[in-house]
């Protein structure tokens, strides 16, 4: 597969392009979860760096905020706040840091041992089937429990922001086909406009130019038990990213920098990400779809989309303007991305060929599902385990525990 070579001034105009392929994705996670978009953007650029360092420049990858991760850092910031969210957070960055090691040991047919498919399928439909009544809440003009917009108002935002995502997503050719997020939040921010919902306050009382708002973590164990098991279906899906990476490049990643580097460069960005307050990083698969049609190849690329995401950090006021995003866009969004994930988590089953015709494995399944989108419980004192986290250690706990058929 030939490599589109460029100049020095072409590469850094194409870093900029792959941070704008990045960019809808980028600002999503802290939207939906209360957390500085400016925060978001610095460590999305931080992390990325990080990562090339550790990868020695080698893997042409961007990492920013990570969707798995949407649902417990809400659960986390109502019930322990931001500060102890991060911390939590943090400690999941470390569980990529010991799953590198363990690759550089074992290879990645250990991890696939101890997280096959059959486990991380149902976890990540979870992280999607879960997070199902917070889109359709929002698309129908809730903010919380509290109607902030009357249903009608709300619908005819969000209806046609979902409407550009499909038909993005589906009709799209080229560049535009990876952009569906940005381009529904364009409609959807439009039509708010039009109809006079959106407040320029915040935009009007920002500085130009002003340091993001950092958040410094705290330790506490209930909220680091809470977020340490939904590391588990990220790291997994990064050894997906790595081997489509290494398809589109005709590279083999997996053995050069190698597995291990990899987890470790996004557990550090991870981590690194957290101790600002900035949402989880993970590798984002709409930069590989565009490496794979711009043939852009070189790594140095993705080191310029770094700085260009810390530069705009930087800009007070664009924060500010992001932050004036309608919750009812966000929600009509949300509807087709959720349900993404849900369908990437089957997408696993089926690709994998799990046999839910065994017993062993429906077994695994369905009791993942229905812990989850049940709301199941298991209290421990203070602390309860529950939602991602309860299903990630219950389909672990059965896949080693339930006897494997004869072959």
């Amino acid at each position: 597969m030939s490599e589109l070579q460029l100049s020095r001034p072409k590469q850094i105009l194409a870093g900029s392009q792959m941070l704008f392929v990045a960019f809808g994705a980028l600002v999503l996670v802290p939207l939906l979860t209360g957390l500085s978009v400016s925060v978001a953007l610095f460590t999305a650029g931080i992390g990325t760096l990080i990562f090339q360092l550790v990868t020695k420049g080698q893997v042409p990858v961007f990492v920013a905020s990570s969707f798995a991760f949407i649902a417990p850092i809400s659960a986390g910031v109502a019930q322990w706040g931001v500060s102890a969210t991060m911390g939590g957070l943090m400690a999941a960055g470390m569980v990529y840091i010991l799953l590198s090691q363990i690759a550089r040991v074992g290879g990645v047919e250990t991890i696939n041992r101890y997280l096959p498919p059959v486990v991380v399928g149902p976890v990540i439909m979870v992280i999607g089937l879960s997070l199902a009544p917070v889109a359709v809440g929002m698309a129908l003009g809730y903010q919380g429990d509290e109607q902030v917009f009357s249903t009608a108002t709300a619908l005819m935002v969000a209806l046609p922001t979902l409407l550009t995502a499909l038909l993005v997503s589906v009709f799209g050719r080229g560049m535009l086909r990876l952009l569906p997020i940005l381009c529904a939040i364009i409609v959807g921010y439009s039509l708010s406009l039009m109809m006079g919902i959106v407040d320029f306050a915040p935009v009007r009382e920002a500085a130009w130019f002003a340091l993001p708002d950092f958040v410094a973590p705290s330790f506490h164990w209930a909220a680091i038990l809470f977020m340490i098991p939904v590391a588990i279906a990220p790291a997994v899906e990064h050894i997906g990213d790595m081997v489509a990476i290494s398809n589109v490049t005709g590279k083999n990643y997996l053995k050069k920098p190698g597995l291990h580097r990899t987890l470790l460069g996004d557990g550090l960005a991870t981590t690194a990400a957290a101790s600002l307050g900035g949402p989880p990083n993970t590798t984002y698969s709409e930069v590989t779809g565009a490496v794979m049609l711009t043939k852009n190849y070189d790594p140095r690329v993705m080191t310029y989309g770094a700085c260009f995401a810390i530069a705009l950090a930087m800009i007070g006021k664009f924060g500010a303007l992001l932050m004036t995003i309608p919750t009812v866009v966000m929600g009509g969004i949300m509807i087709l991305l959720f349900g993404s994930i849900a369908a990437v988590g089957m997408n696993t089953l089926v690709k994998n060929q799990v046999d839910l015709g065994e017993s062993r494995n429906l077994v695994i399944v369905a009791v993942t599902l229905v812990f989850g989108i049940g709301g199941m419980v298991f209290p421990f004192g203070d602390f309860k385990l529950e939602g991602i986290a309860l299903c990630a250690v219950t389909a672990i706990l059965l896949n080693l525990l339930l006897p494997r058929a004869a072959k």
